[in-house]
């Protein structure tokens, strides 16, 4: 008898494949980030998503504060083509960091999410930069 795990098949190994590497082509995670950082020169741009208020109480360093609704066109000119885009929200329980990503993708620009959120990053044991 089929447990509830087996009860579906397993996907093909070529399949899962495909399917990973597109999960890693759009998530990155707060270890990854942090290691990225650490070098002291990123290969991204981190934005956090969130309000000014919440960003003020805590945020990754390095991060740019850019609420999602924010995310314009016009705005992210800033940056030349072709410049990814990390976000980040507040965790699991935030799709900021999804509206985010969803603004970004459809001007044009790269991007990933960086799962987890804050709640991640500190779970990680990291530490969090306050003020602006």
């Amino acid at each position: 008898m089929a447990s509830p795990v087996t009860d579906i098949p397993a996907a093909s190994s070529a399949d899962a494949a495909i399917h990973f590497a597109r999960k890693l082509s759009l998530e990155t995670d707060c270890w990854d980030v942090h290691e990225s950082l650490k070098s002291g020169s990123p290969d991204f741009v981190l934005l956090d998503v969130r309000g000014p208020a919440a960003f003020a109480k805590g945020h990754v360093p390095g991060a740019l504060n850019l609420p999602h609704g924010k995310i314009t066109e016009r705005r992210m000119m800033e940056w030349p083509e072709g410049t990814l885009f990390v976000v980040c929200c507040a965790g699991p329980h935030c799709n900021g960091a999804d509206r985010a990503a969803l603004r970004l993708a459809r001007i044009g620009r790269p991007v990933k999410l960086m799962i987890g959120g804050i709640t991640g990053w500190i779970d990680e044991g990291f530490a969090l930069d306050s003020g602006s």
